[in-house]
């Protein structure tokens, strides 16, 4: 698994404070018609990780102290 969210609660010009994706989110994401692979070479992953429900939306939190990643090996 792999969270990463910006602590101010957007990320870049999006509504998104970021994603957590799993195993399962390329297999979500080949089922809703998406070629994971491309939407990541093309930089644009909001639309995919949006329709498989992977965005991570807070709403602003008016703070700035930064961006957290998290990845959890199993």
């Amino acid at each position: 698994m792999l969270a990463s969210v910006g602590t101010d609660g957007v990320d870049g010009p999006t509504d998104a404070a970021g994603a957590i994706v799993d195993r399962s989110t390329i297999a979500r994401a080949r089922e809703a018609g998406f070629d994971a692979e491309a939407v990541l070479a093309d930089n644009n992953a909001y639309e995919l990780l949006d329709r498989v429900g992977d965005l991570v939306r807070t709403g602003p939190t008016d703070t700035n102290v930064g961006d957290l990643q998290v990845l959890l090996l199993a």
